[in-house]
């Protein structure tokens, strides 16, 4: 089922348009996906296309708006993001539609050739030797998002404590291994973060970038496009332009345990708001953790 066009939406959008465009007369608006967020796109008379986006409830709390900014600016200025147009301080975001866009899904991005382009954008944003002093502390946010868990009274699961403490002590193999660099990352690139059009791929929406280990771009469209061993390996093959070592393997499941350890906490505290849908991802996520322990406890 789509999600409904709500009449409160159509109220800001119109604004919006107002303020960006110097109109608020639309000829079509059609609602898209997305989590927390209300995302439209929105076709003006003159057949100029573009996409607004309506911060969700909650989002406030758990994501800073002026953070964001700065790194969709970079993104934009890498190129590997739309045009925008306009960023509001509570994260209203009013951007240029992608012409003849494809959102990407677990299947498409397992073909070799997006596979290749994924690498690249990751390479770019990596390695443009930019700090944009966004952090993005990944057990610090789950500490954050633990305090929301109990402050909404969310209920976890028996073995969470147990499970954290492993989560910690790999961390810290890792950490001792491993010489980790904080990098311009985006953070949270799902499937539908990934858009082609003009022969060519787009990463979008960059609430959660930051700073963070560069690994953890790698591992978390993974886990998200449900690759096997073999796109492991030519995603791995691709960023680091070689073979990769046993140790570059570890790492990069270690980033894997840290991605659904980090966005388990994450849908938790998304509960209150978002109800059933979250708690069901948060179990898969769980579930998919324990996995990947497991195949750590094996190396």
């Amino acid at each position: 089922m789509a999600n409904p066009i709500l009449q409160e939406d159509v109220t800001q959008i119109k604004a919006l348009l107002r303020k960006v465009l110097g109109t608020e007369d639309y000829a079509d608006l059609s609602r898209m996906g997305g989590l927390t967020n209300h995302t439209y796109k929105v076709a003006l008379k003159d057949g100029e296309e573009y996409v607004v986006r309506i911060p969700g409830e909650g989002t406030e709390e758990m994501i800073v708006r002026s953070d964001e900014k700065v790194s969709t600016e970079l993104a934009c200025r890498l190129g590997v993001d739309a045009e925008m147009l306009y960023f509001g301080e509570n994260g209203a975001k009013v951007t240029r539609f992608i012409p003849h866009a494809v959102t990407m899904s677990a299947k498409t991005l397992k073909e070799p050739r997006h596979i290749e382009q994924m690498a690249e954008i990751f390479k770019k944003i990596h390695q443009c030797g930019v700090d944009t002093k966004v952090p993005f502390e990944v057990f610090e946010m789950a500490e954050g998002y633990e305090k929301i868990i109990r402050e909404k009274n969310v209920a976890m699961p028996a073995d969470y404590q147990a499970i954290k403490e492993e989560v910690m002590r790999i961390k810290a193999e890792v950490d001792a291994a491993v010489e980790i660099r904080r990098v311009p990352c985006h953070n949270d690139p799902l499937c539908e973060n990934w858009v082609e059009g003009n022969g060519r791929m787009y990463l979008i929406d960059w609430e959660y970038a930051g700073m963070n280990d560069g690994m953890w771009d790698l591992g978390d469209v993974s886990i998200e496009a449900g690759f096997d061993d073999a796109c492991d390996a030519m995603l791995l093959c691709a960023y680091l332009g070689r073979e990769p070592g046993e140790t570059e393997k570890k790492h990069f499941l270690a980033s894997k345990i840290y991605v659904d350890y980090l966005w388990t906490l994450w849908a938790k505290a998304r509960v209150p708001y978002d109800g059933q849908p979250m708690e069901d991802w948060a179990t898969e996520r769980y579930a998919r953790l324990k996995t990947f322990l497991q195949a750590y406890r094996e190396i």
